[in-house]
C-alpha cells in the first residue's frame, strides 16, 4: 500500500516574495522541523495541502515549474557547490493555481485544501508588513520641505496628540528643549528598542505626514 503524504505550499513572513513547495508524510513534523530555527524571525505557515500517494510528487511538481519559468527556483553558489532549493519567486496565489491545474487534470481537486490563517499568523504576517514598511521608510529621507511645512510649526505625536514638537529646520524637530530627528524622537517615545521610521508616528494638523509625503509626491 502506497504512503499518503501531501504536497505543500509554506509561506514565510519572513520572505514574502517566496513560496517554499515541497512534500512531507507529515506536515505538521515538517513544520516543526522549519520552525526549530532560530535564523528565522517569522515561522512558516501552511498555506495549502494537495494529497497525493508518492513520495516522488514533488520533484514532478518542481520539474513542471521550472519548466514553466526556470528563473522562479531559488539557486545559489555556496562553497564551489550549487544549490537548489524549494523556494520559488511567486505569489502563494500563483503556486495554488499550478497545484490546482493539475488536481483537476487528475480528477483529485477534493485532495487540494487551502489553509486559513489564525489570528497569531495574521499578527506575524502584519508585523512583518509594518517592519518591512518601516525599513523602506528609513531608505527614503524625510524633509519637511516635501510637505510644505516650515519652521516654526507644530507637529503632534500620533499616540497622544498632547505631545507636540516644533519643526526647527528641514529634519529636526525641538521637544522639550532638545533637537531631534524624527526618527530618534519617535523611538524615544514609542520606547521601541529598534530603530523606526519618525514619520509614521507624527501628525501635521491632523494629517499623517506620510500621507502628506504621498499625496504631494503623487
Amino acid at each position: 500500500m502506497e504512503k499518503t503524504g501531501v504536497i505543500y505550499i509554506l509561506t514565510n513572513p519572513s520572505f514574502p516574495e517566496y513560496v517554499k513547495i515541497g512534500y512531507a508524510d507529515d506536515i505538521d513534523k515538517r513544520l516543526q522541523q522549519l520552525n526549530r530555527s532560530e535564523c528565522i524571525p517569522f515561522a512558516f505557515r501552511v498555506y495549502a495541502t494537495y494529497e497525493v500517494n508518492s513520495r516522488l510528487s514533488d520533484l514532478k511538481i518542481h520539474s513542471i515549474i521550472d519548466k514553466l519559468n526556470p528563473n522562479l527556483r531559488s539557486i545559489e553558489n555556496f562553497n564551489g557547490k550549487q544549490r537548489v532549493r524549494e523556494f520559488y519567486a511567486m505569489s502563494p496565489e500563483d503556486a495554488y493555481s499550478i497545484l490546482e491545474a493539475i488536481a483537476e487534470i487528475h480528477g483529485r481537486a477534493d485532495k487540494l485544501k487551502r489553509i486559513a490563517m489564525d489570528e497569531e499568523q495574521k499578527q506575524a504576517e502584519e508585523t512583518a508588513q509594518e517592519i518591512d514598511a518601516e525599513h523602506k521608510e528609513r531608505l527614503a529621507p524625510f524633509r519637511f520641505s516635501i510637505c510644505n511645512i516650515a519652521p516654526g510649526e507644530e507637529i503632534e505625536y500620533c499616540y497622544n496628540p498632547e505631545i507636540k514638537c516644533k519643526v526647527v529646520d528641514d529634519k529636526q524637530v525641538e521637544y522639550q528643549g532638545q533637537r531631534y530627528s524624527l526618527s530618534a524622537l519617535a523611538q524615544i517615545l514609542t520606547g521601541s528598542k529598534w530603530p523606526v521610521a519618525g514619520p509614521r508616528y507624527f501628525k501635521y494638523k491632523g494629517e499623517w505626514l506620510n500621507d502628506i509625503r504621498h499625496r504631494l509626491e503623487d
